[in-house]
């Protein structure tokens, strides 16, 4: 049995080696922004954008960047500067393209990249996503007078198709399930798609219903064009933004949840979509579940 006197030596080590540690300066809950430090730091954000894809993102013939997921980051951008309490704060446009706008993101280029991204699992693993800002499906458009009606009536076909995106992964699953392959003909952008569309090249041109209304609305034999009639696949749109920077993730999340919760996003909509008709059910109810409140 030890000595009362060593028992309480002991006692007050323990004490002091308590008190020592309590006395440390306490770690922050959630880690530093390493993208709102550094834009802060430099008074500029670099937003990625699609030069080709309107009406979601492009640039214009006086050299604007400008579309409907540029005006949510543009937004962003906005309560961003707020934020931080800049008093000026400059935006700068990293063109990217299919290829491209994950890497923008993964290797720092970009803050975050407003286009037309696919929300996957799979590339969660390199990057994050905001909140969704569209849904929409996967078509494909034909010559109207080709009497491709049915997806099933592709098979054999040549269908032209951004390769390396999720249209063309689900494009083929698709095929794949009702026995009817195509002969897929890889292309860079909508712009060939069209061209190999328009030349004969290839038999339809697959992508997301959306872009291919605007692109059938722009062509000059746009009225000669048709779609296919399902879609054969469920594309949710959302801002790519850096992996593990949720402070980050979260400003850019409210900013678009407010944009819901609002109404604000109406205007926004019918300034860049409207043309191509109303918002369906599915998008509808995308809004609506993503009105988060406060």
């Amino acid at each position: 049995m030890r000595p009362l006197r060593s028992v309480a030596v002991l006692l007050l080590a323990h004490a002091a080696a308590i008190a020592a540690v309590c006395a440390l300066p306490a770690e922050p809950a959630v880690a530093a922004s390493a993208a709102l430090d550094r834009i802060k730091e430099t008074g500029t954000i670099t937003l990625g954008y699609r030069e080709a894809a309107a009406p979601f993102s492009f640039r214009d013939r006086e050299g604007r960047v400008r579309g409907y997921s540029v005006e949510l980051c543009l937004r962003v951008a906005a309560a961003i500067q707020h934020e931080l309490g800049l008093r000026q704060m400059k935006i700068e446009w990293l063109p990217v393209d299919a290829a491209t706008r994950i890497d923008a993101v993964t290797s720092g280029k970009a803050d975050a990249v407003c286009g037309t991204t696919t929300v996957t699992l799979s590339r969660m693993e390199s990057v994050d996503f905001s909140l969704p800002i569209f849904v929409d499906g996967g078509s494909v458009l034909v010559r109207g007078q080709s009497r491709l009606v049915r997806l099933a009536d592709l098979k054999g076909r040549k269908i032209a198709v951004i390769g390396g995106t999720t249209t063309e992964q689900a494009l083929v699953r698709a095929l794949n399930a009702i026995e009817a392959p195509a002969v897929l003909v890889p292309v860079k952008d909508a712009a060939e798609g069209m061209a190999a569309l328009a030349q004969g090249k290839a038999d339809g041109y697959a992508g997301d219903r959306v872009v291919l209304a605007a692109l059938k609305q722009q062509a000059t034999n746009g009225a000669k064009l048709e779609f296919i009639g399902s879609d054969f696949s469920y594309e949710p749109y959302a801002i790519v933004l850096p992996r593990n920077d949720p402070d980050f993730r979260l400003l850019v999340n409210r900013t678009l949840a407010a944009l819901y919760r609002t109404g604000d996003i109406d205007p926004i909509f019918q300034r860049w979509l409207g043309g191509l008709g109303k918002p369906g059910p599915l998008l509808h109810a995308m809004f609506y579940l993503n009105t988060l409140p406060e």
